[in-house]
């Protein structure tokens, strides 16, 4: 059952909140008191790539402001469809480093276990819109070449559960798959990367507390939240209960143009971000993934802005400002990166 109250939707379960996500750019431009044709909101775009935007984290965007940064996050345009050199559909080298349907091994210590290809959100930039989910997604009967590829692997220490997003998935499922990677000796950490805790903070509920924290496993939760008027009272009540069942929580944010390319909004997501109990991690220039180039940022004006972000806080409030190189070792500094 689904319940309005100020106009902000109310549900009894995050699966309903899941399902009454806005999926049509003219209603989200309607509530939102906008013309699609002054935004340059593209059907052709919309096409390529769907629209998928929670109806909480909608009712966070400014009506009348076409500039909104969130709303520019999640809208197709017609810059999406133009083909710029350099921007491809594997930006980062997923295809080249999964070692069975599933698991991409990238970093020493760690891999990533791709569970779906299903978010709450769809983000424009997002490097993966283009990844073949169908095919490499591990579906429930085909966890167990992914769980011998760990058991043969005694240097693997942490397992990161990525999609899409791996808390769309059931919590019955995610607690099966929890219980199993506890068996293996020589896991020690357990990491779950999720937009959900920030666009859908209902999904923070006693299951999932249940689950992420009922084994041995060290849990540690990655939020993904590029500016500060993300984290609303829901959101930060949300990143509290994580912290108070003993999850670490981390937030990765991408420096976009249009949304977080200014000091003062990097600023104030990492101070809203320690606010509400989740130190900034990384930043990250964006992956040149085709549709999404109207997004980048120079990185000379990049390191300018971390320069700014050294400067007006305290190191522990500074992100790494990274950026992958399909085959590196480990995320690039940006320091590290040619002039």
């Amino acid at each position: 059952m689904i319940t309005h109250t100020l106009g902000v939707p109310e549900y009894r379960a995050w699966q309903e909140a899941l399902a009454d996500a806005i999926s049509d750019p003219r209603e989200l431009l309607r509530d939102l008191c906008l013309s699609p044709a002054a935004l340059g909101s593209s059907e052709a775009a919309l096409r390529q790539f769907s629209l998928r935007v929670p109806r909480g984290f909608a009712a966070r965007m400014h009506k009348g402001d076409a500039r909104d940064p969130l709303l520019r996050q999640v809208l197709p345009v017609g810059a999406e469809t133009d083909s710029v050199p350099g921007y491809g559909t594997d930006p980062v080298g997923d295809l080249t480093a999964e070692v069975v349907p599933g698991v991409l091994h990238k970093y020493h210590g760690r891999v990533l276990l791709v569970l779906t290809g299903a978010c709450a959100i769809h983000c424009r930039y997002c490097f993966r819109r283009h990844f073949p989910y169908g095919r490499s997604s591990p579906a429930p009967d085909r966890f167990e070449s992914a769980l011998c590829y760990l058991r043969d692997h005694l240097e693997i220490t942490e397992v990161i559960l990525s999609g899409g997003d791996p808390l769309s998935l059931p919590d019955a499922r995610l607690a099966d798959l929890a219980a199993r990677l506890a068996t293996i000796p020589h896991l020690r950490r357990l990491r779950v990367h999720s937009r959900l805790p920030i666009v859908l903070p209902e999904r923070v509920d006693e299951a999932l507390l249940s689950w992420l924290t009922g084994t041995r496993l060290s849990p540690v939760m990655v939020v993904h939240a590029n500016h500060a008027r993300e984290i609303d009272t829901c959101v930060a009540r949300a990143l509290a209960r994580l912290r108070c069942a003993g999850v670490t929580v981390l937030n990765q944010s991408v420096l976009l143009a249009g949304v977080n390319d200014e000091l003062d909004v990097l600023v104030a997501l990492s101070e809203r971000l320690f606010e509400a109990g989740a130190l900034p991690y990384y930043l990250h220039l964006l992956d040149p993934v085709a549709g999404a180039a109207h997004f980048d940022v120079d990185p000379h004006r990049a390191r300018r802005l971390y320069d700014g972000l050294s400067r007006a806080l305290p190191g522990y409030l500074v992100p790494k400002l990274v950026r992958e190189r399909p085959g590196a070792p480990y995320k690039v500094p940006v320091e590290l990166l040619p002039p």
